[in-house]
């Protein structure tokens, strides 16, 4: 039952209708056999015995019942099909969306520490060999299981000594595949883990393409790759050059079972025990009856892969999402109460606690490392604290609806991401039931519009993933424009100028102006100037925090805060020394 659960990726409902039409088919297409049969012997007995005559009326009947019984192999058929392809490829489709869906919704931490390369396989390939298992394996395997249990019974009746030697090896073939799943099971997982390896090595490779091409790192970093696909080759060499011998073997073991039927036919013949009319039905069937299970045996290798590609969807499927389920309250503030937290076992807070009151503005400062864009990480629920609590409006933000708790939340980073879409589509993030007039005034609001209209298709002009057509003041723009559209009571700025040409600071600068107005908003920066008319500067230091209060309080003790300003401003008035 486990197996069928991985499959199908926890959805083994999915393999009924596939599983009962290819039944159907499978018994459906014993029917021309048994008539078959029945013809050969009206035929064998007007030849053995001449003052019987050919009960040609019979043999009509059977040639009719033959044409209608491929009438409904036929008609059978057209379900099966149905039901195998449609039902399958749908199924993987909403596991698709199923596994994307819960990877939406589990903690950020979790999915850092993944590889990317073996999510998108698993996303990608091992759904693809689900579709496989589902459409072909799963169905014929057990419609060849039927059968033969079928024919083993139906056989019996006719002459159950030929029907016991005729499945005399079965349990011999059975019992190897069955010894050999450990082995089975170890190369698939090496498999895997080389197609997870040369995946990740091929993703780092075109995401680094343009550094490996300007440090010339071509070569070097090839290596890697080549190396990795060698290594994918060489397992999937081992998998089939050993798993081969092993299902060729079960299947040589299935198929003696003719020889020894002929034995002990011959043999019974011989004794007079036996009438040649059933031996010759025993010969015509057997020749086909170990068709279904040698594809049985063919197929349950290859199951086994698909049941370690299965289990990988199952256990990520059965990774806990964040939890929560109240409704944010009516307030705005935000604050932190005693809050530890670190990366990986890696300290990055240390009993951090500090009140960002509702409708003022909160700047976070201090060197790098020290732990600013770690406090709106957990803000967002990106992340947990390990201890303390992060509250809004007075409660825990933990018992909190995920999703609720971001619709009141909007956030500006500084490496901004758009999709494959147009721009009114990226803009559309911000609130899915935006008209376009309502995209427009937000585009104005973060000073974009003007840009926007002079590109090819305005609006409608598609941007490259990630925004790759786009300069990075351009970006931080529309991110802006859908920050604005989103229209939220708290504002997260995360280093959101940091990396401008004066002249799109200033353009962001004024946008932000606009964003931050009457809203919660807490600031991270570096650049002290773009903060120095906050209502409160909280400085951190080695994940703990230093100081507090106004730009000028700050200066006057003559801290770290002033140390920094005095170090920017000095550098400031070098860079304009000519």
């Amino acid at each position: 039952m486990s197996m069928l659960r991985n499959i199908t990726a926890n959805n083994p409902r999915s393999l009924i209708k596939p599983v009962f039409y290819t039944t159907v088919a499978n018994l459906a297409g014993v029917i021309p056999f048994v008539l078959l049969v029945e013809a050969a012997r009206l035929i064998f007995i007007s030849f053995v015995h001449p003052d019987i005559p050919l009960d040609t009326a019979r043999l009509w009947w059977v040639c009719g019942g033959m044409a209608v019984s491929i009438i409904l192999l036929f008609i059978c058929e057209i379900p099966a099909t149905s039901a195998q392809f449609r039902d399958a490829y749908s199924s993987a489709a909403d596991g698709r969306s199923r596994l994307g869906e819960h990877l939406r919704k589990l903690p950020l931490g979790y999915l850092n520490k993944r590889d990317p390369g073996d999510l998108a396989n698993m996303m990608t390939s091992d759904f693809t060999m689900l579709e496989h298992g589902i459409s072909h394996l799963v169905p014929q395997m057990i419609g060849a299981v039927v059968m033969p249990v079928l024919a083993l019974i139906g056989l019996s009746f006719i002459d159950w000594r030929l029907a016991l030697s005729l499945f005399a090896a079965l349990p011999a073939a059975i019992l190897l595949v069955l010894l050999t799943s450990g082995i089975q099971r170890k190369l698939g997982s090496q498999h895997i883990q080389a197609k997870i390896d040369a995946g990740g090595r091929l993703q780092e490779y075109l995401n680094g393409i343009r550094v490996i091409k300007a440090y010339n790192l071509t070569g070097e970093r090839f290596v890697r790759l080549e190396r990795s696909f060698k290594e994918l080759l060489r397992q999937s060499i081992r998998l089939e050059g050993m798993l081969g011998p092993i299902v060729l073997s079960a299947i040589a073991c299935v198929r003696a079972g003719l020889t020894l039927m002929v034995v002990a036919g011959v043999h019974l013949l011989l004794g007079g025990s036996l009438d040649v009319i059933t031996f010759v039905a025993f010969l015509i069937i057997g020749t086909r009856i170990f068709d279904p299970l040698t594809t049985a045996l063919a197929g349950y290798a290859e199951l086994r892969y698909l049941d370690q590609a299965g289990e990988r969807i199952v256990q990520l499927l059965r990774e806990p999402v964040m939890q929560g389920e109240r409704q944010p309250p009516a307030g705005h503030d935000v604050e932190l109460n005693q809050v530890t937290f670190g990366y990986q076992d890696q300290p990055v807070l240390r009993d951090v606690s500090v009140s960002m009151p509702a409708g003022t503005f909160t700047a976070l400062v201090g060197p790098s490392g020290s732990g600013k864009s770690t406090i709106l990480r957990l803000i967002t629920r990106f992340y947990d604290p390990e201890q303390g609590m992060v509250m809004m409006g007075g409660e825990d933000i933990r018992a909190m609806d995920p999703e609720a708790l971001l619709g009141k939340v909007s956030v500006v980073f500084q490496d901004v991401y758009l999709f494959q879409d147009t721009i009114a589509g990226n803009i559309r993030f911000g609130r899915s039931d935006a008209t376009r007039k309502e995209i427009e005034e937000a585009a104005r609001l973060a000073c974009c519009h003007d840009f926007i209209m002079k590109l090819p298709n305005g609006y409608d002009t598609m941007v490259g993933e990630g925004g790759c057509t786009l300069s990075g003041g351009e970006k931080q723009r529309i991110f802006i424009a859908r920050a604005m559209l989103k229209n939220a009571p708290i504002i997260l700025l995360d280093e959101a100028t940091a990396s401008l040409d004066p002249e799109n600071e200033a353009e962001i600068q004024k946008a932000i102006d606009r964003l931050v107005r009457d809203r919660t908003v807490i600031v991270v920066a570096h650049r002290l100037k773009t903060v120095q008319h906050a209502d409160q500067i909280v400085v951190l230091d080695q994940g703990r925090i230093v100081e507090r209060g106004s730009h000028k309080d700050l200066l006057s003790s003559n801290g770290l805060y002033a140390r920094l300003w005095r170090r920017q401003q000095d550098a400031g008035e070098r860079r304009m020394i000519p």
